[in-house]
Parts: structure tokens; C-alpha cells; sequence
């Protein structure tokens, strides 16, 4: 899959944000000890672990970000969604393709 790996400079430096090209709300990259790892898609019906977010965000009308907070409190793993700095100035983009798999199951049940 095709994602933006987009650098900001901000006030206490540059960050680099690994994003998809047209944000969804219903979509994120999962990171892991700050590196993209994960990819979720609640209306990719096809693969379990993303039937169980779907139900998990829209069935307890919560947002992905709070319902990633949730599973990494509950599997005591460092996992989040990255969003592009508040005060920040998109410096580049480039478009780059890597495959990330989705959440493991089993942290979702």
C-alpha cells in the first residue's frame, strides 16, 4: 500500500509521520515504540482483526485514537496514532510504499 511519509518542522524539531494519502476517520497507522508498524481499516470486513475494530470504534462510537489508548493500556504495549503536530509547517512529502500488517488479534479480544 501506497502511504505519505510527511516531515514537519515544528518547535522542538523535525518529526517525521508516516500517513495515509487521504485521511479517513475510519482509518490509521498504528505506531509502535514510535515506528509505523500497524494499519487499520474498520471497513476492511475481509480481515478479522479489522471486523473486531470496526465493532470496538463505531459500536462504542469512540474514535480509533481512544480505542488504541485502550488496547495498549490493556496488553501493556506502547502502541498509538501519530497525528501531524498542532504548531507545525509541513516541510516535505514523499509517497512510499511498505506493507503493514493488521493489530494482532488477540490484543483486541
Amino acid at each position: 500500500m501506497t502511504y505519505k511519509l510527511t516531515t514537519y518542522k515544528t518547535l522542538t524539531g523535525t518529526k517525521q509521520i508516516l500517513e495515509l494519502p487521504k485521511k479517513k476517520r475510519t482509518e490509521a497507522i498504528i505506531y509502535k515504540d514510535n515506528t509505523p508498524t500497524y494499519y487499520v481499516d474498520c471497513f476492511d470486513l475481509q480481515t478479522e482483526s479489522n471486523v473486531i475494530m470496526n465493532s470496538l470504534v463505531l459500536g462504542q462510537k469512540k474514535s480509533i485514537s481512544d480505542v488504541v489508548k485502550e488496547i495498549a493500556q490493556k496488553n501493556n504495549v506502547n502502541i498509538s496514532v501519530k497525528e501531524a503536530p498542532l504548531f507545525s509547517i509541513e516541510k516535505s512529502h514523499e509517497l512510499t510504499e511498505i506493507e503493514l500488517p493488521p493489530l494482532p488479534e488477540n490484543w483486541l479480544s
